[in-house]
């Protein structure tokens, strides 16, 4: 294991000389005479730990301070003093000094700072270890390479921070709603706590209220002889997702926003006041404003549901995010179905590109799932799809089989007169590319190329 390490920031020698001896043995020491050649020397890589002298010639320890946090938050910081000037040390510790020290520099001292700065870094990263795990096997992986993805996990890790901020995501249905869910509660201070589910859709709208905040024992026929806790109670200490929150009654929205307002509520039937923290993460593909302005949905729950909003954009206005998604879905399913694939063909890539995802991202694995659960690899061909009437969404001829495919007549077919037909045909799709064409026949590329070698040796131009 690396040894932490430690800048020491002070414009007289013998200070830097004397804590650099004294700390070398145990730390990565790199000192340094100015505030301006530190801000050079972090632009290389953070340290663990900066002890920092505020009267440095030139920018202040103070003024480096600022900057220093504004750009490396998570960086700790001592600051050094020649004399304990409390109107100082308040502005230090304000800006995110972790501690001081006051001059002449006590090694004692020192080293007990250090120790307490460098225990809360260690306790730092294991949290962060243990968040990051929990990310691994709780949160499937939100793939996205274009800008409007990137954005939107730019603002999850913003919102994050906070351990109980209301936030509401709004997007079409399947465009990952839940995962961003799921990536605020893991990226939080929360994390450890429980991430609770409550599909308000899916759930009788009398049945809501109870599933939302429990009831007592009696509260109505059929009710559990001890009663019940309800999501609000079993999220305690870690987030419910609201998933489709246009659907509560108004009745049930009246006590979510009692409940947001102050922590506090009822269970059904009972007189008994409970008091909880939670975070609240809701979610809809309706029209909130609309069903405000049609008296369905109250407006103040919605300001307090809405403190953060985010929008997920569809899969349709993020084309370039389509591939990398169904590669991931790809390996994600041939590992569930214990298949091999490795690739998807050209032409099928070219129309996953080209679909229109009105059912997103749901949508797309649902078509890469049929691929991989019916065929056997190891690429995923256009056919494998099942997408060729969906795409051009023309009906099937009259006469046509539910697979898609014509009757045989009485009087049979000239198999090889098709066979050139569709060579042909699938040769001016691709637009002379045979592989491509190989892919839009089913075929391997060697395959196509021997067909069509034969059909031009006979003479027929293809």
């Amino acid at each position: 294991m690396q040894p932490f390490s430690i800048f020491v920031v002070d414009d007289e020698e013998s200070i830097r000389h004397g804590v650099s001896f004294a700390l070398k043995r145990d730390y990565a020491v790199k000192t340094f005479a100015t505030a301006e050649d530190t801000l050079e020397a972090l632009k290389a890589g953070a340290p663990d730990l900066i002890l920092l002298d505020i009267g440095l010639p030139g920018m202040s320890g103070i003024e480096a301070l600022e900057v220093i946090k504004e750009q490396i938050p998570g960086v700790l910081v001592i600051i050094v003093t020649a004399y304990e000037d409390i109107d100082t040390v308040v502005k230090a510790m304000r800006l995110g000094a972790h501690d001081y020290i006051i001059k002449p520099i006590q090694l004692d001292l020192l080293r007990a700072s250090i120790k307490n700065a460098l225990e809360t870094i260690k306790l730092r990263k294991e949290i962060q270890v243990l968040q990051e795990k929990c990310l691994r096997e709780n949160t499937p992986c939100f793939i996205g390479e274009s800008n409007a993805i990137q954005d939107v996990m730019k603002i999850v890790e913003r919102v994050a921070q906070s351990p109980d901020t209301p936030v509401i995501i709004l997007g079409e249905s399947g465009t990952g709603k839940e995962l961003i869910a799921q990536s605020v509660h893991y990226k939080s201070p929360n994390f450890q706590g429980p991430f609770v589910t409550l599909n308000c859709a899916a759930i009788p709208r009398e049945l809501l209220e109870s599933e939302l905040f429990g009831y007592e024992r009696g509260a109505f026929s059929g009710a559990a002889a001890n009663g019940k806790k309800g999501m609000v109670e079993q999220a305690g200490g870690g987030t419910l997702f609201l998933d489709e929150v246009g659907d509560l009654s108004l009745e049930a929205q009246a006590k979510l926003l009692r409940f947001l307002e102050n922590g506090e509520y009822y269970r059904l039937g009972g007189t008994k006041k409970f008091q909880v923290r939670t975070r609240v993460v809701s979610a809809t593909n309706k029209d909130i404003n609309s069903m405000i302005e049609q008296g369905l949905f109250r407006e103040d729950l919605y300001y307090r549901l809405a403190v953060i909003k985010i929008w997920v954009p569809s899969l349709n206005n993020r084309p370039e995010d389509i591939i990398p998604i169904a590669k991931h879905f790809l390996v994600e399913l041939g590992g569930k179905y214990k298949k091999k694939f490795t690739s998807i063909a050209p032409a099928a890539a070219s129309l996953l590109c080209d679909y229109p995802w009105k059912g997103n991202i749901r949508e797309l694995r649902n078509i890469i799932e049929r691929g991989v659960l019916l065929e056997n690899g190891p690429q995923l061909q256009l056919f494998d799809l099942g997408l060729m009437s969906a795409a051009s969404e023309a009906p099937l001829p009259p006469g046509a089989t539910a697979a898609g495919f014509p009757q045989l007549p009485d009087g049979g077919v000239d198999l090889a007169a098709l066979e050139k037909h569709f060579i042909r045909e699938a040769l001016k799709k691709a637009r002379g590319n045979s592989r491509l064409a190989a892919d839009l026949l089913r075929m391997t590329y060697y395959s196509f190329r021997y067909k069509r070698k034969n059909l031009q040796e006979g003479k027929d131009e293809v």
